[in-house]
């Protein structure tokens, strides 16, 4: 695939309607709107030195004079190069004469990736030397003159897609990693997604772009927040893990409709796939309830999605949390594939096999099931001991897999028992065939549920390894997921309550009196969307209400109010009704584009423990230079004699 024609198909696709298979939801198209799809394609050459870049000459430009800038990809035989800039590449003819013996030094001799100026007219290739599969692939350029602008030394790794390279390496030279086809791509289809989005917020529907502090306060709860030593001693900023306090502000402050491309932060350590610092597409309202948010979010996303992927089909399907784990057993199921979790304790309320007999006599004892399609024929033995393993490693449960075909011999006793007496109910409940297999648990329902969850995901692995095709990666299935839990109980002490998404969160209106009577019962007005099993965003309704928000913090979460007494203070200064959500834009490009990992996404990402491998960030700072903010570093007994040797 070649530069000019993703770039133009990009454009394209994002800068006209877009196809639609439901009726657009934000109704009809706004003057702004019209007069946005009829804009001109962008004047990539104005203001510069060239006068075309290298993607976009065509037949249509035979005869005329033109200036390319752009870094030599390819030279063969010293007769001709291939020039790239952003927008594609277009063939140069070398010079041969002795007239132009001086650009043909500089063309012949600059080394690969180096980065030339070439002035020359646009002529037509040779018959029978067109190239079909490149977009310039009609026309060369015969140089007249040439500058050679900067040249390249040998580079770490050749700047080609199917070239190998480590992501420590890419990493570390990401400024050259950055000229590689697929991070271009990736970076400009980011940049005019949210120029799609700011346009259906703002001037569609008359949001505020405001821009929030990043120096703040500590936040009770939540992601653990980075630290920033001021003068005064032992008084510290946080970096905000989101604009959640501020955005509220906004809403009493009358602003009605607050939007933001929000830089976040948080302090998560070494987590696969996640980044420290990230950035949401983070929004809020006044008088809304939660089918306007999601409305709003839906034609969101179907405005400012790429025409050349299958089309946003609105309105979202909705799921309770509730359902979500019982039928997946993960409140981010991925909708793309079956192998849905089925509960069959009522084949063995009067069974003699203990295990379950034991979890079925206990409360919220259940049993379950998965089918895995085709099990029989792709699994091995090896997969099949690797899965009891790990459930009774990570969950302390016990899975029974269950052969159908019985010629392969491999059922437990247990599981032989089972098909000999269970096995026309079983073949109904589980719609199974010849080949398949059931993995079946028994367990408290929300412990076997997540236990199945993972499996389900682990087996869809496996199988496509197998080259069983389950998840069709064209296909985007988004899926709302609400009626979420307003509190958890701590892991540490079970006893006392956390907030399920964060202490802002209003409840459920139904379920306001459990508050003071059995607040686990409690749900919650969070809601999250769900893409092809992936969390991209998270929003809810808040609390509006100083007293109810104090009971909250105080009586039920214990904790300090006088952190948030700027909060509490505002609601009770006329806060009107509101909410909001964020969209994690890294993760949704990443998604969109069909990235292996966010930092395919982001220009300048940190490692996966954190570190910028380019600049070695983060860095040791003097002692003399921490004396100002009156800390100082407590080295490790180790770390200490390292630094002495």
């Amino acid at each position: 695939m070649y530069f000019s024609s993703w770039l133009s198909q990009l454009y394209r696709g994002l800068s006209r309607p877009i196809r639609r298979t439901t009726q657009p939801i934000w109704g009809s198209l706004s003057r702004s709107l019209m007069l946005s799809s009829q804009r001109r394609n962008p004047e990539y050459s104005s203001f510069v030195v060239r006068t075309n870049t290298c993607g976009e000459l065509r037949s249509s430009h035979l005869g005329q004079e033109v200036t390319l800038c752009g870094w030599i990809q390819y030279r063969r035989q010293n007769t001709f190069l291939v020039l790239r800039d952003f927008h594609g590449l277009v063939q140069v003819i070398i010079p041969q004469d002795e007239s132009a013996a001086s650009v043909r030094k500089i063309l012949c001799e600059a080394p690969m990736e180096s980065v030339v100026q070439v002035s020359g007219t646009v002529i037509s290739r040779p018959a029978g030397q067109e190239n079909p599969k490149m977009p310039t692939g009609e026309i060369e350029i015969k140089v007249k003159t040439a500058e050679l602008l900067n040249a390249c030394k040998k580079l770490p790794f050749e700047i080609k897609d199917f070239m190998k390279k480590t992501e420590a390496l890419r990493l570390q030279y990401r400024y050259l990693d950055l000229r590689s086809f697929q991070m271009q791509y990736n970076l400009r289809l980011r940049s005019q997604m949210v120029m799609k989005m700011r346009e259906y917020l703002c001037n569609l529907h008359g949001f505020v772009d405001i821009e929030t502090p990043t120096l703040f306060k500590r936040t009770p709860g939540g992601a653990k927040e980075f630290l920033v030593p001021s003068r005064e001693p032992g008084k510290f900023y946080s970096l905000p893990q989101s604009p959640q306090q501020f955005k509220q502000l906004l809403m009493v402050g009358g602003l009605d409709r607050y939007f933001q491309v929000a830089r976040c932060y948080r302090d998560e350590g070494s987590r696969p796939d996640r980044q420290p610092e990230f950035t949401q597409i983070d929004i809020e309202m006044s008088f809304v309830d939660q089918t306007g948010i999601q409305n709003l979010i839906e034609g969101l996303l179907q405005y400012s999605w790429p025409n050349d992927k299958a089309p946003v089909v609105v309105p979202f399907p909705s799921m309770t949390f509730a359902e979500a784990l019982a039928t997946y057993g993960t409140d981010k199921p991925d909708t793309r594939f079956g192998m849905k979790i089925i509960d069959i304790s009522d084949m063995f309320r009067n069974t003699e096999i203990g295990f379950l007999q034991d979890a079925l006599s206990k409360p919220h004892g259940t049993v379950k099931a998965i089918c895995i399609p085709e099990g029989a024929k792709y699994l091995k033995r090896k997969d099949i001991e690797s899965i009891r393993k790990f459930s009774a490693d990570h969950f302390d449960q016990e899975i029974l897999p269950v052969f159908l075909n019985t010629n392969r011999n491999w059922n437990s006793p247990v599981a032989n028992f089972i098909m000999e007496s269970k096995r026309p109910e079983l073949i109904r409940l589980m719609e199974t065939q010849e080949e398949d297999v059931v993995l079946l648990t028994a367990g408290e329902h929300n412990k076997a549920c997540s236990l199945l969850g993972k499996l389900r995901l682990e087996c869809a692995d496996l199988l496509e390894t197998r080259g069983v095709v389950l998840r069709d990666p064209t296909l985007f299935s988004f899926l709302w997921i609400v009626d979420f839990p307003l509190f958890l109980p701590k892991e540490e002490n079970p006893r006392e309550l956390e907030s399920a998404h964060h202490p802002f969160t209003a409840p459920h209106p139904s379920d306001i009196h459990l508050l003071y009577t059995e607040p686990k019962k409690v749900r919650s007005q969070h809601y999250d969307l769900v893409l092809n099993g992936n969390e991209i965003g998270g929003g809810s309704i808040r609390i509006h209400n100083a007293e109810l928000q104090r009971y909250i913090l105080a009586t039920l979460l214990k904790e300090d109010v006088k952190l948030l007494s700027h909060m509490l203070q505002a609601l009770d200064y006329g806060a009107p009704p509101h909410g909001g959500i964020a969209l994690g834009l890294d993760r949704l490009i990443c998604l969109v584009t069909g990235s292996p990992s966010i930092r395919d996404v982001i220009a300048f990402p940190k490692s996966f423990r954190g570190h910028d491998l380019m600049s070695n960030t983060p860095d040791s700072i003097p002692p003399e230079e921490l004396k100002p903010y009156h800390i100082q570093v407590s080295w490790p007994t180790d770390s200490r004699a390292a630094k002495t040797h």
